[in-house]
């Protein structure tokens, strides 16, 4: 049952830009003491942005912010903070290099009366807010140690539990498995009954139905729809988002696919045999073929993430060995896999993307020797990218643009597009669907089978079945760090992925 006290927060006929770009267009929203108000849209439709007006994130917008009935004003994320707002962002804002329980109680460590942090009680209760969400991490380990999982879980914990009423979650849930998403909505419901408000933005429209009382449709800038999750469906909310006609590309991700036979007829291009790495792989084989997709499925923790850094060179197996188009090789580093043919793009777009720079330098970057030789042609780098933002449909088609003011999906679509002009033999992808939108997706699914017609191979690894669903042609699952199925010339559905891993 939700409060019936007043909203919490109000805002009012908010209106936000960017450089000339409206982001949010007279936009209203309330949220309640004891209520879960879910959030879609289509990536850039302006969740987000507003979520960070709401943290404090982003000034110099108009319109009228209230907090308790009352009007107020942020100037730094510190204000929101000190007024009892949390967020957790999409993107990681964890610090690596610091511990668990340091991350935990980031900015609030516990210390006496001489203002010593006291390190013992820190560690005690760290592990008992984590024990809460089913979190088993040692809380003096170093953070940046663990899969990205298990620091989003943390940073995650550390809003939790941080005794703020309103708590805003962006995509908390996608880099969790089935069983960590049921204790973090029993987090949320525990919160909930306390009178906490909480903000839950997800592409994952089961989710929000799922855990919210109340559902705000985005679009283009605008709120477009404002309705009780009991009250509303799946469909309903997609046309919502993206208007009619659309169906068939949400239904794409659900149903179920048939897989070709294996191409038996084209050349291998990689063969793993026997990949072995402490306790995250166990005896790892398998091959790709050119101009196949191979999609490594399973549950955060089953050792999809060390393959991947096997694969491109950041990690060298313990045992078990790699074959490039034949020959035996052994990477001592990114480069040799580099100059092996093999391309990698990573969970987090932030290691490998320059946020602050334009699309046009981050679509160059990877192949400045091939095309500047001795001096840098920045007009050639500009050309280069500006056909790949026309090919890719990036939003906005400006390369001169910051690349971090584009969307989640279009920067993924700006990590892809350095290997559309000088294209692999390998193309390594951990988890090139997260946070989008079904549109988002649809447009990154074409990319990939675009790079598999040209006779790429490509090997997608994810923890969304969806993702593995809409794009490979043949599936490993693997399952503490061992392959324990391949589907291939047969019919799968998620249902087979989940009950296989």
């Amino acid at each position: 049952m939700l409060d019936s006290r007043p909203p919490l927060l109000q805002l009012q006929d908010i209106t936000k830009s960017f450089g000339g770009v409206t982001a949010l267009r007279g936009v209203d929203f309330t949220l309640r003491p004891g209520e879960i108000h879910g959030l879609v849209g289509e990536n850039g439709a302006g969740k987000s942005t507003l979520m960070k007006i709401i943290a404090g994130v982003h000034t110099g917008f108009s319109g009228r912010f209230l907090l308790d009935g009352r009007e107020v004003h942020f100037n730094s994320a510190r204000d929101a903070r000190a007024a009892g707002i949390a967020m957790v962002h999409q993107e990681l804002s964890v610090a690596p290099d610091l511990t668990v329980a340091e991350n935990v109680f980031l900015g609030n460590q516990p210390t006496n009366a001489l203002g010593l942090v006291q390190w013992r009680r820190m560690a005690r209760e760290a592990a008992e807010q984590l024990k809460r969400l089913g979190i088993d991490a040692d809380p003096m380990s170093r953070l940046g140690d663990l899969p990205i999982g298990v620091q989003q879980l943390i940073e995650i914990a550390r809003v939790l539990f941080s005794g703020a009423r309103i708590i805003i979650l962006d995509e908390p849930t996608s880099a969790l498995s089935p069983p960590e998403v049921e204790r973090l909505f029993a987090a949320l419901r525990r919160l909930r009954e306390q009178g906490t408000g909480i903000i839950f933005i997800s592409h994952f429209i089961e989710d929000i139905l799922l855990i919210s009382d109340e559902v705000t449709v985005f679009r283009n800038g605008r709120k477009i729809m404002e309705t009780r999750a009991a009250d509303t469906s799946k469909a309903a909310l997609i046309e919502a988002m993206i208007g009619k006609g659309r169906d068939a590309l949400e239904d794409s991700y659900t149903h179920d696919i048939t897989l070709p036979a294996p191409p038996v007829d084209k050349p291998i291009v990689v063969e793993a045999d026997g990949l072995s790495l402490a306790r995250n792989l166990k005896s790892v084989s398998f091959s790709v073929h050119a101009g196949e997709v191979l999609g490594v499925y399973g549950f955060m923790g089953c050792g999809q993430l060390e393959l991947a850094r096997i694969l491109f060179g950041k990690l060298a197996p313990d045992a078990g060995e790699l074959r490039v188009s034949g020959e035996r090789n052994r990477f001592k580093s990114t480069a040799d896999a580099r100059r092996a043919g093999i391309a990698f793009v990573p969970e987090s777009r932030r290691d490998m993307l320059f946020l602050q720079e334009p699309v046009y330098k981050n679509v160059s970057i990877s192949i400045l020797d091939r095309i500047n030789a001795l001096l840098l042609k920045p007009a050639r780098e500009r050309t280069l990218a500006q056909r790949q933002v026309e090919q890719l449909q990036i939003r906005p088609a400006d390369v001169e643009i910051e690349l971090g003011l584009l969307s989640g999906g279009n920067q993924q679509k700006v990590a892809l597009a350095k290997w559309l002009s000088h294209p692999p033999r390998l193309l390594v992808l951990c988890e090139p669907t997260r946070g989008m939108d079904v549109g988002a997706k649809s447009d990154v699914i074409q990319i990939v089978r675009q790079l598999r017609d040209q006779g790429i191979a490509v090997i997608v690894l994810s923890t969304e079945p969806e993702t593995v669903l809409s794009l490979a042609d043949r599936v490993i699952v693997l399952k503490r760090g061992e392959v324990v199925r391949e589907f291939a010339g047969e019919t799968i559905s998620k249902d087979r992925l989940l009950e296989a891993a």
